[in-house]
């Protein structure tokens, strides 16, 4: 009888610690030690060996604009007070911090900007250490078989700094990219002469790693026609240089390699609208 007593209470505890054990690991997993959540098509260049993806999740996301419109903005802190900031190509901050911050976690840099970035080396990799770098190209200046021009320079700077957390687009992505664009306008983007924009692309990985995405400076597809509006630089940092709606114009009607900045914007608000996680600000403008 007291043998039947010890097995009982034994299978009792084992069951128990059992119990307990699995309710442990389900609490581990729930949030506090999430699993990491890898985005396809972003790989890390890595001298010597093989990229690992970009890993990277963000609640709450500001995705700054260049425009002008950031101009006397002063939304700095409001920026600066979101969890993840993404800004595009050589986008300043110094100087320009209580309109657009002075923060940056993802900064997204096309083939034709990345030249900008290594004249301020120090400043890009070495004092903006913990920013991750997002390059995209076409395959001529980011093939790996020692002829890409651009990747070349990312694996000398990989090696120059390797805490430089520098990503490039795979060729993959870049044509789930196109697909896209072709899917939204039904247009396809080589036949039509057109080229992506860093903005579009940036977009596309902010609704990717952010549950929520404030972008602030962007203008709606509608804006540029719209009576009384007042010239704006097409960049905040290029005060009295090129209008912006004069720009997106020659953009939209190029017949060969321009970005079709206001069809793109037309995507964006069809994104708003079925996706919920898009929010514009400065101006405001809804789906």
């Amino acid at each position: 009888m007291k043998h039947l007593r010890f097995y009982w209470i034994c299978l009792f505890l084992i069951s128990l610690f059992v119990l307990l054990w699995y309710s442990l690991l389900n609490w581990l997993h729930s949030g506090l030690v999430p699993d990491p959540v890898y985005l396809d098509g972003y790989m890390r260049v890595v001298s010597g060996m093989e990229g690992k993806p970009l890993s990277m999740l963000c609640g709450h996301c500001a995705l700054v604009s260049n425009s002008g419109q950031m101009h006397g903005a002063d939304l700095g802190r409001e920026i600066d007070r979101r969890e993840c900031v993404i800004r595009m190509n050589g986008a300043p901050t110094h100087g320009y911090e209580r309109d657009v911050g002075n923060r940056t976690t993802v900064r997204m840099v096309s083939h034709t900007s990345f030249p900008l970035l290594l004249r301020n080396l120090s400043f890009y990799f070495s004092h903006m250490k913990d920013t991750v770098y997002v390059v995209w190209g076409p395959e001529r200046n980011m093939r790996q078989d020692g002829k890409g021009r651009i990747f070349n320079s990312l694996l000398k700077l990989s090696t120059k700094f390797p805490q430089a957390n520098i990503y490039m687009l795979t060729p993959k992505k870049l044509q789930s990219l196109d697909d896209m664009f072709q899917e939204e306008t039904g247009k396809n983007r080589m036949e039509s002469g057109a080229f992506l924009s860093t903005g579009f692309i940036t977009m596309v990985l902010a609704l990717e790693m952010c549950k929520q995405v404030d972008v602030y400076g962007m203008i709606d597809e509608t804006h540029c026609r719209r009576a009384n509006q007042h010239p704006v630089p097409y960049h905040y940092y290029e005060k009295g240089r090129l209008d912006e709606c004069a720009m997106y114009r020659v953009h939209e009607r190029a017949r060969r390699g321009g970005h079709r900045f206001i069809t793109e914007k037309l995507i964006f608000r069809r994104w708003a609208s079925t996706r919920g996680r898009l929010r514009f600000t400065h101006p405001t403008w809804s789906p």
